[in-house]
């Protein structure tokens, strides 16, 4: 498929059907998602990764307990054969900016001396290349929050302690959707989004 088509179809998959995704796709999925940009080459991004109904019912029932889902507003979501969480370490960048030719920069003193948190960018910048392999392998993809369940799934799935969780990546076959009420905004132009020589 060609970038600009990828690009294009790329969307927030919300119903899936029961249909298994072949472990060799997973691993060409996170072999991409692992080639993203990195600060430093710290390259700390993880990846807790469920498949099939056993492990990924686990996530449910640790997330969304089953008295809830009578009211969820997406059940097919539930279906995804594949449940990736990407996780980031905010130390690695620490340890890795107190190395010899990053101590000049003042960064390896603690995760407060980062203005911006690099951590999150980089392992944004790995779950996007993650929702783009999804769609190059023709399946249907979607990028959720945790919220306030980060540390109930660090627990149950033996994630250790330090690790910040980017969401969870829900990744399946593809079942008849509705799109999200967000799905209905107009993306902005192109003109009123970039500002060429001053704002």
């Amino acid at each position: 498929m060609e970038f600009e088509e990828l690009i294009r179809r790329r969307r927030m998959t919300r119903a899936f059907t029961t249909e298994p995704v072949d472990g060799a796709v997973v691993d060409r999925m996170l072999d991409a998602a692992r080639r993203g940009p990195s600060a430093g080459n710290t390259a700390s991004i993880e990846f807790l990764v469920l498949e099939g109904p056993e492990q990924t019912g686990r996530y449910w029932d640790t997330t969304l307990p089953a008295k809830r889902r009578s009211t969820f507003p997406w059940p097919e979501l539930l279906h995804a054969h594949v449940l990736i969480v990407p996780w980031v370490d905010p130390a690695a960048y620490v340890r890795r900016y107190a190395e010899p030719d990053k101590t000049n920069t003042g960064l390896g003193a603690s995760t407060a001396a980062w203005v911006v948190p690099y951590w999150f960018i980089d392992g944004g910048a790995g779950a996007m290349t993650l929702l783009l392999a999804a769609e190059n392998e023709g399946l249907g993809a979607l990028l959720f929050g945790l919220f306030d369940h980060e540390d109930a799934v660090r627990v149950a799935f033996g994630v250790p302690s330090g690790l910040r969780a980017l969401g969870a990546i829900a990744i399946g076959h593809r079942a008849p959707d509705r799109p999200s009420q967000s799905a209905g905004r107009a993306r902005r132009s192109l003109e009123t989004i970039v500002h060429r020589g001053s704002w």
